[in-house]
């Protein structure tokens, strides 16, 4: 085959790939993406924006490290774990709720967690909510700004990593902190939505003051929608 010859097929194979990756590498809409509900083998979820559509409060080089790198890897970690095992035919979400601490729990709450992450975010998010749920947050904490305080002091005061979450207990929304991998799922809450507050989240762009990620994060980044769309599904108390 002549050089020419060569070039042309390489050329072609070059641009099946390339087509091959934009399509799987394809954000899906905003809030689209939820935790895994299939069994094994599991997979990592769509990002439901673009790796740069946080920024600047979230750099695309922190996204890729932690969504490309930290919750990829999780996803790696469970299903080594799970492979050639009854786990492995059981939900993301029943593994949450039901294993032993160690090792499996741990990554499956953190591929859920970090899923759970991304959908509680979005571009030009922040703000407030409304509806129903700003009705709930007004009843259950005295204001937004009353909230506000309260998760902001949550995710900053947290001791080593873990999550500040907003959920819904017993027809109440409550603020709650949970350590390492912990999952509010694991108490009979329903989340609503949560900040990673982990070093990975943020010490690429805030380096050691949580704190400014934290209040970019409520302020800016926030997916009320999500929130809203989570709370309509447990039921209205």
């Amino acid at each position: 085959m002549s050089n020419n010859g060569k070039s042309l097929l390489l050329a072609a194979a070059l641009c099946v790939w390339a087509a091959a990756a934009s399509s799987a590498a394809e954000p899906v809409a905003p809030g689209a993406a939820a935790p895994n509900a299939e069994t094994g083998p599991f997979t990592l979820p769509p990002l439901p924006y673009g790796e740069g559509a946080l920024s600047p409060f979230i750099s695309t080089e922190t996204v890729r490290y932690h969504y490309g790198k930290h919750h990829k890897g999780y996803v790696t970690v469970l299903n080594n774990l799970t492979a050639g095992k009854p786990e492995a035919g059981r939900t993301l979400e029943e593994l949450v709720k039901t294993v032993p601490t160690g090792p499996l729990f741990n990554a499956a709450a953190q591929v859920w967690n970090h899923t759970f992450y991304w959908n509680s975010l979005k571009p030009n998010g922040g703000g407030e909510p409304s509806g129903d749920l700003a009705a709930a947050i007004a009843r259950d904490f005295g204001s937004f700004a009353q909230f506000r305080e309260q998760f902001s002091q949550a995710a900053g005061s947290l001791f080593g990593s873990g999550w500040a979450w907003l959920v819904l207990d017993n027809g109440k929304l409550k603020v709650v902190q949970t350590s390492n991998a912990g999952n509010p799922l694991r108490q009979g809450q329903t989340p609503l939505l949560t900040l990673d507050v982990w070093e990975h989240a943020y010490y690429i762009d805030y380096r050691n003051v949580r704190a400014e990620y934290v209040e970019a994060a409520i302020d800016r980044l926030l997916d009320w929608g999500f929130a809203q769309s989570n709370f309509a599904k447990a039921g209205k108390p």
